[in-house]
């Protein structure tokens, strides 16, 4: 793939996960290796990642991504209840409202779970060059593991009970949760580019 076609065809994978065809650990750490390249703040490093293989310790923290995931489609915010007055955009929210409930019920299953994590003091003003220094590292994940064949899906809903999902893993006190991601095999051949608001209708230049 080229650079374009890797960053414009990795895709939030649900419903394409293949739960039944086992990911070998080497080609995660593949793709970890290269999201270690991501940039980070004064090359702290403070990333931790936390892979999650085993079937009891998977159906555990599926779990509770389920408890989570039945709270936020049952709220006003829900997917598929986004831009009720476009039928267009209406039509994509339900699809991807039914997607997400699709993967609640069966992220147990997902054969590997992928958990980037901050190691830090979270200070009680700005955090943004801390998580900033995380996130970048977890999307570099999710290229690399496209480009290794591997369908993945940036999933947060866990935070809601991030203690809850610490304590199963054995998180320390000073470890935060960034993403849960599950990652398998996908079914299917490739994916296309989705739909999206025009450029010009997000771009400002020299001032708003």
């Amino acid at each position: 793939m080229t650079p374009e076609e890797l960053l414009t065809t990795t895709r939030t994978v649900r419903k394409r996960l293949d739960l039944t065809r086992p990911v070998p650990l080497d080609l995660v750490k593949r793709a970890l290796t290269v999201a270690l390249q991501a940039p980070s703040g004064s090359n702290r490093q403070t990333w931790e990642w936390l892979v999650v293989t085993d079937a009891t310790q998977r159906a555990r923290v599926g779990a509770v991504y389920a408890k989570a995931c039945a709270a936020y489609l049952a709220s006003s915010g829900a997917a598929g209840r986004l831009f009720a007055d476009d039928p267009s955009r209406s039509a994509v929210q339900k699809r991807v409202h039914d997607s997400v409930a699709y993967l609640a019920e069966r992220m147990g299953d997902v054969p590997v779970l992928v958990l980037p994590c901050l190691r830090a003091k979270l200070p009680s003003g700005n955090q943004a060059g801390l998580w900033g220094s995380v996130l970048p590292a977890a999307w570099s994940y999710m290229l690399a593991a496209r480009s290794y064949g591997l369908g993945t899906a940036w999933t947060t809903l866990h935070l809601t009970h991030e203690r809850e999902v610490a304590d199963i893993l054995g998180l320390p006190d000073d470890v935060h949760q960034a993403a849960l991601i599950p990652t398998a095999y996908y079914t299917g051949e490739t994916f296309k580019p989705a739909p999206r608001r025009p450029l010009d209708e997000v771009l400002h230049v020299d001032g708003w």
